[in-house]
């Protein structure tokens, strides 16, 4: 009998891909000064304002570590009168969104801060991504707990939704390995440019 062992060999590169990817955003912004990774996280956010549409409710995250922090893309979404929702992490389960301020989340099951389960919840029409990597096709590494793909499956499956990726430039890559489940980002934003890709690329054709 023959074994597939695509699976495998997919696991086995994302495994590796992580390291690499992780290895490098650490170091690019470790080297830089707070005032420049500041003005370069403005230069990403900046970039999403122009593609969020009518108001609606934009999904954002808490950025932990070298995470690019997306609180300059809330304020000027907030400035346009959209409401800002967060999300909270149940195991094995989509991620729900919580309509609170950014000042009430605390830290979570996975340390990662996010709202109380008591808070409003919401369905986001935007969804801004944190990432490790990403290629110019919209496939996206995450950490490997699969939370978005199961929350962009499950959006998707309901009605239309904006998924972007919030990436340094050093995170793109030319090509990801690809898992069945991946859900693919619509668009990718970095200091340098703002990338429609996947599904998102398609919408635009």
């Amino acid at each position: 009998m023959t074994v597939d062992n695509s699976s495998a060999r997919t696991a086995s590169s994302r495994k590796l891909e992580r390291l690499h990817l992780r290895a490098a955003r650490a170091a690019f912004v470790s080297a830089l000064a707070p005032p420049v990774r500041r003005a370069l996280e403005t230069s990403a956010c900046n970039a999403i304002v122009p593609h969020l549409g009518r108001p609606g409710i934009l999904a954002s995250y808490a950025a932990i570590g070298d995470e690019l922090d997306p609180t300059a893309a809330e304020q000027a979404a907030l400035a346009l009168a959209w409401r800002i929702a967060f999300p909270r992490v149940t195991p094995g389960a989509p991620l729900a969104f919580h309509d609170v301020p950014r000042d009430r989340l605390s830290p979570g099951r996975l340390g990662i801060p996010e709202p109380a389960p008591q808070s409003p919840t919401v369905v986001p029409d935007v969804l801004l991504v944190p990432l490790l990597g990403a290629d110019r096709a919209g496939n996206r590494l995450g950490q490997g707990g699969g939370f978005y793909d199961r929350t962009l499956a499950a959006l998707r499956a309901a009605g239309p939704v904006l998924a972007i990726g919030l990436a340094w430039d050093v995170q793109i890559v030319d090509a990801l390995a690809v898992a069945p489940w991946d859900q693919p980002l619509d668009a990718i934003a970095t200091p340098s440019a703002f990338h429609l890709a996947g599904p998102g690329a398609r919408r635009s054709a």
